[in-house]
């Protein structure tokens, strides 16, 4: 459910993530989808107003708009720095945070195989599967960057291509199959279909354009955040501060 200043707008799944997350990637969450919901919801937050309690907020904690203010700074200069180094920033990613991720999650997975307070073995084959998660992540630092990136762009491709393929399977039911839209949902189709095409024929060109949006939307992040620290300090020193 989203909100805006007008009205309510609700977005119903048709496959529950839980039961089915590779057909809700496809069908629910088109990445072209999340990308381009993404950068209407960041470009609607630098242009919302603040709300009629923003003078209790801010007497409440003082220094919430600084924070907003540097946080939203740095996060614009780490998008500029990404748009501007997409592949280079690609690569540390995949050398750091990706095995690092790998590796926080085998932690978790083997924390949930154990009792701390009870100092027992719960579940041998989650702490098994944890430790075994945990010393993939420690082997990943070491894997070449071109195994990760064939990799990457392969799910990308099989998603877009998923995508496409349950785009096409409503549009070719007709109108009623598609209550968001029939043009919409034949866009999206079109669009994935020729994003997996373009990941499988020119993938360097295309990883080099992820990351660049990537950038982009962790810029909109920061000037997003940044413009309402300013709108709370404007707010704050305002005739409703003492709303």
């Amino acid at each position: 459910m989203h909100e805006t200043s007008t009205e309510w707008k609700v977005h119903l799944d048709r496959y529950d993530p839980k039961v089915h997350p590779f057909l809700h990637l496809a069908d629910d969450a088109p990445l072209l989808l999340m990308i381009a919901d993404t950068f209407v919801t960041l470009v609607a937050s630098t242009r919302s107003s603040p709300g009629s309690k923003t003078g209790i907020i801010l007497r409440e904690q003082k220094r919430t708009w600084q924070i907003l203010i540097l946080v939203g700074f740095a996060l614009a200069l780490l998008g500029a720095w990404i748009i501007t180094n997409p592949l280079l920033t690609f690569g540390g990613m995949m050398h750091l945070l990706l095995p690092l991720g790998i590796v926080v999650l085998g932690v978790f997975i083997a924390r949930k195989g154990i009792s701390l307070h009870q100092k027992s073995l719960v579940s041998a084959g989650s702490l098994f599967l944890g430790v075994s998660v945990f010393f993939l992540g420690i082997v990943t630092f070491y894997l070449p960057l071109d195994d990760f990136v064939q990799l990457l762009l392969l799910i990308l491709a099989f998603w877009a291509f998923g995508s496409a393929y349950m785009s096409f399977s409503r549009v070719a039911r007709g109108k009623s199959a598609v209550p968001e839209g029939f043009y919409r949902r034949l866009g999206t189709g079109c669009f994935s279909f020729l994003l997996a095409v373009s990941i499988l024929l020119i993938p360097d060109a295309m990883l080099a354009l992820l990351m660049e949006v990537f950038g982009t939307l962790v810029f909109l992040l920061g000037i997003a955040l940044g413009s309402g620290g300013w709108r709370l300090r404007e707010k704050m020193r305002g005739p409703g501060k003492d709303e």
